[in-house]
């Protein structure tokens, strides 16, 4: 053998190991691009089986003499009390639901028994006074902002104070009403809550930032809602949806 071969021989084996290189580098893209894609199709997948099961729950629920908020308002509810029944937070399976998207002048709080998924009370409740008029608008987690605060709570104690029976709110979510017991919004009633007002000036009392209930109603709510239960106050904000932790 004439070795004036060897140097093309040597030559030939570096040009054969990049192609090898190239052939498994385009594998692991490939591999990658799968995975991604099929992680990608999972979380599709579990957000649309968490839709129908939300839709679902939402269609059994025995609404008896009261009406139903919006699919829209309780999707996001089941989906944030869904989350803070995972992580052991909750104790009462009771879900409140505020919507603020609505007029003040309407029944926008609902009661909800998950256990036996039936509403079991609607009422007037006011908002913060610097959050709006008829509607509410604006919203703050800021000390003496008199504003409303949108996102989860945990029910938390009573006690009696200068609106009377009165309960304790954990604002759940930081930077959205993480404020909430510093604040004191609290769960009370109020005699500015009532429909008489709607007829005098065209909508309810409001408060300094609390969700106030009418007084007559003030302790049977508290009776089922207290002991860490779940409070939801909703708004299609963007700020808040962005800022949320438990609802997408």
């Amino acid at each position: 053998m004439s070795y004036k071969f060897l140097p093309l021989l040597f030559l030939g084996f570096l040009a054969f190991k990049p192609a090898v290189k190239a052939v498994k580098t385009t594998n692991n893209v490939n591999d990658s691009v799968k995975i991604i894609e099929n992680n990608r199709l999972l979380a599709e997948n579990k957000e649309i089986n968490f839709e129908v099961l939300s839709k679902n729950v939402f269609n059994s629920i025995n609404k008896g003499a009261y009406s139903l908020p919006s699919l829209e308002s309780f999707t996001k509810a089941f989906e944030g009390y869904e989350q803070l029944k995972k992580l052991g937070k909750v104790k009462n399976e009771v879900l409140t639901i505020i919507d603020f998207s609505l007029s003040s002048t309407k029944e926008r709080m609902w009661v909800i028994d998950m256990t036996t998924q039936r509403v079991i009370l609607q009422s007037l409740v006011s908002h913060g006074m610097n959050s709006g008029t008829e509607y509410a608008k604006s919203f703050s987690n800021e000390n003496n902002s008199h504003k409303s605060s949108l996102g989860f709570y945990l029910t938390g104690e009573t006690y009696n104070g200068k609106h009377g029976l009165s309960m304790k709110l954990d604002g759940q979510e930081f930077g959205v009403n993480h404020n909430a017991r510093e604040r004191a919004v609290v769960v009370h009633g109020a005699e500015y809550v009532n429909k008489n007002l709607i007829k005098t000036q065209g909508y309810i009392g409001r408060s300094q930032g609390c969700p106030a209930v009418p007084t007559h109603l003030t302790k049977k709510l508290i009776d089922i809602t207290k002991n860490k239960s779940v409070l939801y106050i909703h708004h299609p904000s963007r700020i808040y949806m962005n800022k949320s932790s438990l609802t997408s």
